[in-house]
């Protein structure tokens, strides 16, 4: 894959019978190393002053999210084990608690898909049932 990708993240968050859906697309940096997958952008986020930059790492056990900026955090997905972690924000610090209980991981030469469904709590409180895909695909260099 090339070093310039074009990320979307999509999601649905099912809380109390209702879904919420996400979805985000920006190009990023890729890299492949050690066995495991890099993909790196910045995210604006509004409300917040500042960028918060985003390291995504999968390996084939699971995928890391590492944010650093205006927010920060480093969750970690595995299936069937429960991983906390502390998410710092400006209007204060939560306690983020992931279980995924499905990870799918598509390697093409072009591209890199993964598919993920997990628990989120928030403060030990379940707050809702998660799907997501992470789809990344080379791009051509912008000119």
């Amino acid at each position: 894959m090339k070093k310039d990708v074009l990320i979307t993240i999509s999601g649905i968050h099912m809380m109390d019978d209702e879904d919420s859906d996400v979805e985000m697309i920006v190009r990023g940096d890729y890299y492949y190393k050690n066995g495991k997958h890099y993909i790196l952008y910045d995210e604006v986020v509004e409300g917040l002053e500042g960028t918060i930059r985003n390291v995504i790492k999968v390996s084939p056990t699971g995928m890391d999210i590492i944010k650093r900026g205006a927010a920060n955090t480093h969750m970690q997905f595995e299936k069937d084990k429960k991983n906390l972690s502390c998410y710092v924000t400006p209007m204060g610090d939560l306690m983020v608690g992931v279980q995924a209980s499905r990870i799918q991981i598509d390697e093409q030469p072009d591209s890199l898909t993964v598919d993920m469904e997990y628990t989120l709590d928030i403060n030990h409180q379940h707050l809702s049932d998660c799907s997501i895909r992470l789809d990344v695909q080379s791009c051509a260099p912008v000119n």
